[in-house]
This record gives C-alpha cells, sequence and structure tokens, in this order.
C-alpha cells in the first residue's frame, strides 16, 4: 500500500495516465490501479520502469522504493495467522509493525496494543461466535505478539485517546476487568505511551464518527495512513485532505480529554468502582 501510494503521487507529479504507465510496463491501465492500491505483487522490472517513466533518476530514491517492493513481497510473520483473521487485517499490521507513530481513538473496546490477555480473549470470544477454542487462542497469540512493538527497543510512539465507553463496557468478568484497568495504568506510564481519557462528563466531542488508527512512518516521503475498520471490510486512507481530518479530529480530542496524568488517576478510580 505504501509504495502503491508513493507510485501513484510519483505519476500523477508527472500528469502520467493510468493508461500511459501501464503502456510503460507492458500492462494494462486496471493493473496500475491495482498496484497503487497495493492488491498485487511488485515485480522489481515493473517498479524500475515506472521510475525511469516518472523521471527519478536519483539513485538513492531509487533504491528506496526498490526495497520497499522487496519487502511488499515478502510474507510477514503474521501471515502464518491468516486463517484467523478477516482478509483485511494482515495488511493493517504490517503497516502497524512499520510505523514509528501510531495515534487512535477507541470507543468500543481497549485498544489491541492495550489488551491483557484474559480481556483479550474474552473480546475475540465475542467477535468469534462459533469458533474453535484453537481458533480463539491463536487470535489471541497474535495479538499478544502485536503488543511486543510497545516495547522493542525501537519501539513506536503510541498515542490513544480511549472513550470512557470502552472502559465501562465489560468483556469477561470483573477480575478480568479490573486485570484490564490495571494493566492501562502500568503501560500508561512507559515514556513511549501517551494514553488519555474521554470522559462521558464532557459531553459531544470530534471522535462522533467512531474509531479510527493514524499510522505514521519514519520515511519522511510515505504519507501517513488512517485506518477504519468495519464489520464486514476496512478502509486505508492515504490522500492529505483526509488523513487531515482525522489528524484534526485526534488533536481536538487530545485537547478536550484530560492530560495523561489525570486520565490515570480517573483509572484508579475505576478501579476502586470496580
Amino acid at each position: 500500500m505504501l509504495l502503491g501510494s508513493q507510485l501513484r503521487r510519483l505519476r500523477e507529479a508527472r500528469g502520467i495516465t493510468r493508461e500511459a504507465a501501464g503502456y510503460s510496463i507492458r500492462a494494462s491501465e486496471s493493473k496500475i490501479s491495482r498496484m497503487e492500491l497495493g492488491r498485487v505483487s511488485f515485480k522489481t522490472r515493473d517498479v524500475e520502469d515506472l521510475l525511469t517513466l516518472y523521471g527519478i533518476t536519483d539513485e538513492a530514491e531509487r533504491q528506496q522504493l526498490l526495497s520497499l517492493a522487496r519487502e511488499a513481497n515478502v510474507a510477514g510473520w503474521w501471515h502464518s495467522y491468516s486463517d484467523v483473521l478477516p482478509t483485511w487485517f494482515p495488511t493493517y499490521v504490517g503497516l502497524e509493525g512499520a510505523a514509528h507513530l501510531i495515534r487512535a481513538y477507541e470507543v468500543q473496546f481497549v485498544h489491541g496494543l492495550l489488551q491483557t490477555e484474559d480481556y483479550a480473549r474474552a473480546v475475540v470470544r465475542r467477535g468469534m461466535k462459533g469458533a474453535s477454542e484453537a481458533d480463539v487462542e491463536r487470535r489471541v497469540t497474535l495479538r499478544m505478539e502485536r503488543q511486543k512493538y510497545l516495547v522493542a527497543e525501537n519501539a513506536p510512539d503510541f498515542h490513544i485517546v480511549l472513550d470512557e465507553a470502552a472502559l465501562r463496557r465489560p468483556y469477561g468478568d470483573r477480575e478480568v476487568m479490573r486485570g484490564q484497568l490495571q494493566h492501562l495504568v502500568e503501560i500508561s506510564e512507559r515514556s513511549n505511551v501517551r494514553l488519555q481519557i474521554m470522559p462521558f462528563s464532557f459531553g459531544g466531542h470530534s471522535g462522533e464518527g467512531g474509531s479510527f488508527t493514524v499510522l505514521s512512518f519514519p520515511e519522511s516521503d510515505l504519507s501517513d495512513v488512517v485506518y477504519l475498520e468495519q464489520l464486514t471490510s476496512a478502509l486505508y486512507l492515504d490522500k492529505r485532505e483526509d488523513v487531515a481530518q482525522y489528524e484534526q479530529a485526534l488533536k481536538e480530542l487530545q485537547q478536550d480529554s484530560p492530560g495523561p496524568d489525570e486520565s490515570r488517576d480517573l483509572l484508579r478510580g475505576l478501579l476502586q468502582l470496580s
């Protein structure tokens, strides 16, 4: 997706049509469209020819994009879990693992990167009705593997606004929820985690459209991506005008929510009530 997005911007900057781009690599206009959407694999020769067509002659820039093409064709560790994942989710896991900044708003439940194992199990069981216990456990294992990103040597910064609804909606029994709240208190003290709570008392706010995640990448020429999960699919937005609206919504959520220290106090208060 990231490579396709880059190729699309390069093509548009040169005023080249998809049809002309397709002709240059002996392919159809629809093939270029699928490449730019990240829905097909990339042949190195095709990417080289497109970069030449788009006037990219700087060797360092070419090699960065060609390296991205090679990486795009390598299956990540998470693909071994594809049998228990929605078809659109492996793409998100790959993007999440490549991001250096993850910003999110959650309203339904605690974000997957912050869930305890017991809480995650309760969430997965609710979402995978009728699934075998083995499949549930594989899904939970994947979620726990993803969380290693947050404690790795080059961990991303994670800025999350949790709606109070996510904390009051029980998944699992009382002990599961207590364990989840305690975990949030502890992980919120990590230097790379900024956790804020949007309280009910604030009333309406800029997150009225529902949960979303904004992923930013260390390469300066790669655009941010907004991830929106739906019941039967997901949307990945990278157009600047779309991303800007979600970034503004998140900025307002952060401004309107209590800061990290006050939010931690709110979590402790909920712990006392649970």
